[in-house]
């Protein structure tokens, strides 16, 4: 296994000309004396001839580490953020390693049941729920919704009157916390769709709402969430104070911190684990005076899956213009990974048939989408010696890829393969064109 997080011989960190760093790499990645790369004793290339390029594959031993390290650092009560990756594997994999599923749509808490996770370990998110996706939450038993609008509110009261179940809700809470991240993932200062405010004193209006004599909810806690792709725990440590005077006079025994944690994309990169991660939040809880019997849980989803996968493209065409960029056309893009073109979000590439080789030629990996912005990986580092009908892999799409990939320009979506223990699976087949004209009538 490649779980050591120091660079192989031959990296030079400030230029990031190296071999990929292997700490980016999943758990169970094994580079030959020749330079293939394998994960989880399955040789890449191999995977590659049998299942087609593009493909996400995803190191499952990987993923239920990760799940029973978050079991282990917050407890039973630690929930999956669904909506980093999901798919029926998942959510079955996440639910046999301890875990609660976080859902946010009437989709992912369709995905989640169907793979037999039962509604009690299932919690509802979304700022926009429907009546429809009330009412199923309701039928289902579900574990907690996340209360989010004084709308839901009025929703929820009407609706629960008419079953039997009590609606057990945590109220979200934006505590004004503006995380060091990209503008669009941040979700805990004032300005925010999410949550209702503390500093405006919405938050303490939404909890004498939920208190209400005769109300058919039960208030059990309060959420928050700051956002996303964060590396400075401190930023977890000023929320959990800004939350505290809020939350301790209210009496409630659960308190949900969300999730947000990062993930190392690139060379360079430092993330806390999600144990670190854990163990911050509750020293701080605890200098807050947070009572030491409070239920205090969160929300990985990143953390969780983000490094278990690597995509696999196969190398198009290699375009070189003098004086100003070569750029790397692959058979993927915009359409299996977003994230470039959404934050600016950062890559490496590596030849999966030289994983160890050094990295001195500098090109713009490209999708085949007819977008000037379809860019992948810009100014990526690899092998001199990489020509047409090479395997291109970038590392750390456990998140995010799948989960927001597209079929623009009509390019069906990869498969998610998973490998454990020498063998791979299949867990999404490959989207053919009959499927894209599935839903025409």
């Amino acid at each position: 296994m490649l779980s050591d997080p120091d660079p192989q011989p031959g990296y030079d960190a400030e230029s990031g000309r190296g071999p990929v760093p292997t700490h980016l790499l999943p758990d169970g990645a094994v580079i030959d004396a020749s330079g293939r790369l394998s994960i989880a004793g399955v040789d890449l290339l191999n995977l590659c001839e049998e299942f087609g390029t593009p493909v996400f594959v995803y190191d499952e031993e990987h993923l239920r580490r990760r799940c029973r390290e978050a079991v282990d650092a917050w407890g039973r009560g630690v929930a999956y953020a669904s909506k980093a990756f999901l798919c029926r594997a998942m959510a079955r994999l996440a639910h046999e390693e301890g875990m609660a599923i976080d859902v946010s749509t009437g989709g992912e808490l369709h995905v989640a049941l169907a793979a037999g996770v039962p509604g009690g370990r299932l919690v509802l998110h979304g700022n926009n729920k429907s009546d429809a996706e009330l009412v199923r939450a309701l039928d289902i038993g579900v574990g907690r919704i996340v209360v989010d609008s004084f709308d839901e509110i009025d929703r929820l009261d009407r609706l629960a009157l008419g079953t039997s179940r009590r609606a057990q809700v945590l109220v979200r809470v934006t505590p004004g916390i503006e995380a060091h991240t990209h503008e669009y993932v941040m979700t805990g200062q004032d300005d925010s769709k999410f949550g209702f405010s503390l500093a405006s004193g919405a938050a303490a209006e939404a909890v004498a709402r939920l208190r209400q004599a005769g109300t058919p909810v039960e208030l059990v806690g309060v959420h928050a969430h700051i956002g996303s792709q964060i590396f400075a725990l401190d930023s977890f440590e000023k929320a959990v104070a800004a939350l505290a005077g809020f939350f301790s006079p209210l009496g409630l025994p659960e308190l949900c911190i969300g999730g947000g944690l990062g993930a190392a994309y690139v060379t360079g990169d430092s993330v806390p684990s999600i144990t670190e991660w854990a163990a911050t939040v509750r020293a701080a809880a605890a200098a807050a005076g947070i009572r030491p019997e409070v239920c205090l849980t969160a929300e990985p989803g990143r953390a969780v899956v983000a490094a278990a996968a690597v995509t696999c493209y196969t190398v198009g065409t290699i375009k070189d213009i003098p004086g100003l960029r070569t750029f790397l056309s692959v058979d993927g893009g915009m359409s299996d990974n977003p994230r470039p073109v959404l934050y600016g979000s950062g890559y490496e590439a590596f030849l999966v048939r030289a994983t160890d080789a050094p990295r001195p030629r500098t090109v713009t990996v490209v999708g085949k989408h007819c977008e000037s912005g379809d860019v992948i990986v810009r100014d990526a580092q690899v092998p001199a010696h990489i020509a047409v009908g090479d395997v291109l892999a970038t590392p750390v799409t456990g998140a995010y890829g799948h989960s927001m990939a597209s079929t623009y320009n009509k390019v069906p979506r990869p498969p998610v393969v998973f490998v454990r223990d020498g063998t791979s699976r299949v867990v999404v087949r490959r989207e053919s064109f009959h499927d894209l004209l599935a839903l025409d009538e």
